[in-house]
């Protein structure tokens, strides 16, 4: 599932920071508003703390930049954690 949010240059850093902490994300991709790829974001579970932290300064030097972002954001499959999950369950009876 795609989803895209537009926000303004002092707005990217927050979003961007929301998303991660959602926690349902695998993937996110900043783009100015022509549509060029500013960078990508590949976002797991091991993706916290002081890992971040060079993501957040990177993010918030592209928020000086330009004015308007686009946001695109790459979430995980909701079908393939059930099947999974169907999967392990059967392995146990």
């Amino acid at each position: 599932m795609i989803n895209e949010f537009k926000v303004k240059g002092k707005e990217l850093l927050k979003k961007i920071e929301e998303l991660i902490h959602e926690g349902n994300i695998r993937r996110i991709i900043i783009k100015d508003d022509k549509g060029r790829t500013f960078i990508e974001i590949p976002v797991s579970i091991g993706v916290i703390g002081a890992v971040c932290a060079p993501i957040f300064a990177a993010v918030g030097a592209l928020a000086g930049m330009a004015a308007n972002f686009t946001i695109e954001v790459i979430k995980k499959e909701e079908h393939q954690n059930t099947v999974d999950a169907e999967i392990i369950d059967e392995e146990h009876f």
